[in-house]
């Protein structure tokens, strides 16, 4: 069985329990404080020398990380992960645009203004940089989902799952997403999904962190 390292609020960790719960894959959650330095403990360092989480045991003492590269993993040869030439291309695609155009923004936004107490205080001259490009990442998803129910070949895939992690709490951090019909509506399709679980959800096999 699988041992995931996670953390409950990181979107990043979200998205391998989300991938996880839909596929129907048991596994035992490790809850780790990246806040209070959990994943920077020997321990944990000698899974993961990059010291983040998510972290996915797959086999003993073979770990994989990164947010995108696990959901690969875990849905190969399922609908989730295409295997069509340009439909799997395409879903690298939105997984880069993920990373390079949500995360620093919105992810960043989400960490320091719902996450960190004070975070806004500390952050003040950033807010404007994310707001702006935030809202830009915003729009190219909402062209997209104006004319696309989903992100890659017309059915939910791990491209999905990447995107929606932080674009469903953008509104947590200043982000008006009522701005964003077509991606709201999109929002409410995964949350309709088969197997879905919200952010707070956790499995029974919940294991200390070590």
């Amino acid at each position: 069985m699988y041992t995931l390292y996670s953390m409950q609020r990181s979107g990043n960790s979200y998205k391998v329990r989300l991938a996880l719960a839909r596929l129907g894959i048991p596994y035992t959650l490790v809850e780790v404080d990246t806040l209070q330095g959990e994943s920077r403990t020997p321990e944990f360092l000698a899974k993961n020398p990059n010291g983040q989480i998510p972290l996915l045991e797959v086999a003993p003492n073979r770990y994989l990380a990164e947010s995108n590269a696990i959901p690969w993993y875990v849905a190969g040869g399922t609908t989730l992960a295409p295997e069509d030439r340009i439909e799997r291309a395409e879903a690298l695609q939105w997984m880069f645009f993920e990373q390079h155009s949500v995360i620093p923004n919105i992810g960043v936004a989400f960490f320091w203004l719902a996450l960190i107490k004070g975070g806004r205080d500390l952050q003040q001259h950033a807010l404007d940089d994310w707001m702006e490009k935030g809202y830009r990442a915003l729009g190219v998803m909402e062209m997209h989902l104006a004319k696309n129910p989903y992100f890659v070949a017309n059915r939910f895939t791990i491209a999905d799952i990447a995107l929606y992690a932080y674009t469903h709490v953008a509104d947590q951090c200043d982000f008006e997403l009522t701005r964003f019909p077509a991606v709201r509506d999109w929002l409410g399709r995964v949350a309709a999904e088969p197997g879905y679980v919200a952010m707070d959800w956790q499995p029974e096999r919940l294991a200390a962190a070590q």
